[in-house]
């Protein structure tokens, strides 16, 4: 019994996380500096010798546009960036390689639509 006590106790080996990558480019295939770039892990909690494996990473990318995220459990992962001038961005992605790089193209924010019909006189 004592063993799989300590198995569950062990830490999560290199093997288990992926350490991510991320560039984010506008539509014209620039680098977007200063977005904020959110990362969840979207599977079950971990523990690691009796603490919580950090599951969320908020961060923001360099002028060259890169975020690095250092090690997320294997799993599904929510991946959000959040930049000025460009519609937010949000997609789900399973992460089960050991590094992986994703590149993010933002869009210029939609322009406004009214559907209400012009004042009465």
């Amino acid at each position: 019994m004592v063993p799989v006590l300590l198995l569950a106790a062990l830490p999560l080996a290199a093997g288990d996380t992926t350490k991510i990558q991320i560039h984010v480019i506008n539509d014209l295939g620039k680098p977007v500096g200063n977005a904020e770039v959110i990362v969840k892990f979207e599977g079950r909690s971990i523990v690691k010798l009796g603490a919580k494996v950090r599951t969320s990473w908020e961060m923001r990318t360099t002028q060259e546009g890169i975020a690095n995220v250092p090690g997320v459990p294997h799993g599904k992962v929510l991946i959000q960036i959040n930049a000025r001038n460009y519609q937010t961005y949000g997609q789900r992605f399973d992460m089960q390689e050991d590094e992986k790089k994703v590149e993010i193209q933002l869009q210029p924010p939609q322009a406004q639509y009214s559907n209400s019909a012009p004042p009465a006189k």
